[in-house]
């Protein structure tokens, strides 16, 4: 941990070079403009609080709230703007700083005490730092390295520790140094250069009118294209400020702030009352096919999402019925072998898995198998019950099912796939487990396997075989935090944005873009128009859409033709008007083409 600390803190001394800072250091440099000495302390004591809040609690407000994480960031740009018009307007400025006095002084009247007035002073000056501080805390945009990466990964998770609180803390004290060197030395310029001290005033309402513009250009994005110019003038620049972060003591010290995850560490030793040995996460080597072992008892269901068919669920011969829609209990469930498998409902993985899900399902439940699908979203739009309830339905997925929107049974299981199947015998304890696609009738034999020990005839029983899966293509993330494949080679001409043209077309698993578009964390926008070409080998492609508005369209064509129609394509054309999971490609056999969205 002090190796995170001492790197953390190092880092945020760093971070000030980075070219994502160049755009917020006027607002820094403002903030040592007026206000008296203890302004800049304000400024870095608002900038630490916020950022520290907001970063190891950002995902949680936005979820508690249900507003986009966007509105914290308006909120501080319209703090910013404020300020900047409080600098710009002396009598504003002359209000702000007796407001600020009179609550300094805890809602008195200033006393004529010269002592006391000039702490109140202080405090007012203290204040309006603070204000600006708090502001630059949520518009900070750091080009973070690996630690702070593992920090912020951790609370989108809800896997806050004391840990990750010091080492942001350390983090935001490295960054408020250079801070405030830059802060303090714009102020002793100004009182060691007779002219600047002379037009102070104007000095400050200059800084107003610079915070105004500041916020006006984070408001509307320009910061990030301000950021893109420097990188495009100058390629290097930055280059290697996380390099000390790649060292081996902090990669190792890394991996050991990490929670206890699937294919990461051994399962400890951990016991409950009864002394049974618990599962807390799946071994470095994954099983041999079908060889079960004993992991430990599973982990109860954890998460309070909401549950749907459990009335689907059939009990074994002299079992209570579970009735109705309660939730599951794995103690309820003693005695039964039970599946329990991590998916999501726009990952074509987890899809492509439910054809032997449900012949499981139907085959072996009546001799005492229980499916249970934990939906852990990948996407916000997959957290709303009402669309996990579709899609449910449109996939046909007839066995229990719980929202796992908090991540609780994602974390209890140590799990880190889609999809993941963890097999549990009639006693409770996990005895295998397998990642991904595939190796169905490996699992098969599992499912057997386990029912016989649980007393259950199933001699020569073969549920039906999954659909031939004919994909030589991955999943393709467009977002910017798992993309990749994108092969746009184009003109840079970069005062014409509407006369970039894609120069070549994109090989198996690429693909490039056409007009102006707003790469996200998780997905992509067309400004109005655009066009998304990807190849591909396959005889499917599936996309997952969230419309922005009614009426939009898709022209849909392959190898330059109008594509085929397809459960959601019609004519060449589909019309989203959901957020899930859509069918774009549909051809009698696999092979390597080119698609074109419009």
């Amino acid at each position: 941990m002090l190796v995170l600390l001492a790197f953390a803190f190092v880092s945020g001394v760093i971070t000030i070079l980075s070219p994502c800072i160049l755009p917020v250091l006027p607002i820094v440099l403002s903030g040592g403009i007026g206000g008296g000495r203890a302004r800049p302390f304000g400024v870095l004591a608002g900038f630490v609080l916020s950022f520290t809040v907001f970063t190891l609690t950002l995902s949680a407000i936005v979820r508690a709230l249900g507003i986009p994480a966007d509105a914290l960031r308006v909120a501080a740009v319209v703090l910013i703007a404020l300020f900047g018009i409080v600098m710009l307007v002396p009598q504003l400025r002359d209000g702000f700083e007796r407001l600020a006095s009179r609550i300094a002084s805890r809602g008195g009247t200033v006393s004529a005490t010269p002592g006391v007035a000039g702490r109140s002073a202080r405090l007012a000056g203290f204040g309006s730092g603070l204000v600006v501080g708090l502001s630059l805390g949520l518009v900070w945009t750091p080009c973070v390295g690996p630690i702070m990466a593992s920090v912020i990964s951790l609370a989108l998770t809800q896997q806050v520790s004391g840990g990750s609180v010091f080492i942001t803390l350390a983090y935001t004290l490295g960054t408020s140094i250079p801070m405030l060197a830059v802060m303090l030395g714009g102020r002793a310029l100004l009182t060691r250069v007779p002219a600047l001290t002379r037009n102070s005033a104007n000095i400050q309402k200059g800084f107003g009118v610079l915070m105004i513009m500041m916020a006006v250009a984070i408001g509307l994005g320009w910061d990030r294209k301000f950021q893109a110019a420097v990188l495009a003038a100058f390629p290097n620049y930055g280059t290697g400020l996380t390099a000390i972060e790649k060292a081996p003591p902090v990669d190792t010290a890394l991996k050991a702030l990490q929670p206890a995850r699937s294919g990461r560490g051994v399962a400890s030793a951990q016991t409950n009352a009864a002394g049974e040995r618990l599962f807390t996460g799946a071994m470095d080597a994954a099983p041999e096919n079908g060889v079960l072992g004993d992991y430990g008892l599973a982990p109860e269901i954890a998460t309070t999402g909401m549950w749907f068919n459990t009335e689907g669920v059939i009990p074994m011969e002299g079992q209570p019925s579970t009735g109705g829609s309660p939730p599951l209990t794995m103690h309820s469930l003693r005695g039964r072998v039970v599946l329990v498998d991590f998916w999501t409902y726009s990952c074509v993985n987890c899809v492509r898995t439910l054809p032997s899900l449900r012949a499981w399902y139907d085959t072996y439940r009546s001799r005492g198998l229980v499916v249970i699908g934990v939906h852990t979203p990948e996407f916000e739009f997959e957290m709303k019950s009402a669309n996990v309830a579709q899609a449910i339905k449109d996939l046909r997925v007839d066995w229990p099912v719980v929202q796992d929107n908090d991540y609780k049974q994602w974390n209890a299981y140590g799990n880190q796939y889609w999809p993941a199947h963890y097999f549990i015998d009639a006693k409770g304890h996990v005895r295998y487990f397998h990642f991904g696609e595939g190796e169905y009738d490996v699992s098969e034999k599992v499912i057997q396997a386990l029912l016989k020990e649980a007393g259950a005839d199933v001699g020569g029983i073969v549920a039906k075989p999954a659909p031939d899966i004919q994909a030589g293509t991955p999943e393709t993330y467009l977002g910017y935090d798992r993309g990749r494949g994108f092969a746009s080679a184009v003109d840079p001409v970069f005062d014409r944005p509407a006369d970039y043209r894609p120069a070549r077309v994109p090989g198996n698993g690429e693909w490039n873009l056409t007009g102006r578009w707003t790469i996200t964390p998780q997905y992509i926008v067309p400004e109005s128009t655009g066009t998304l070409q990807l190849g591909f080998e396959a005889k499917n492609v599936f996309l997952v859409i969230e419309p922005q508005a009614r009426g939009t369209t898709i022209s849909v064509s392959v190898d330059g033709k109008p594509a085929g129609d397809t459960p959601d394509v019609k004519d060449g054309t589909l019309a989203p008007r959901e957020s899930r999971m859509y069918q774009v490609v549909a051809l009698p056999q696999a092979g390597a083409h080119l698609l074109r969205l419009d």
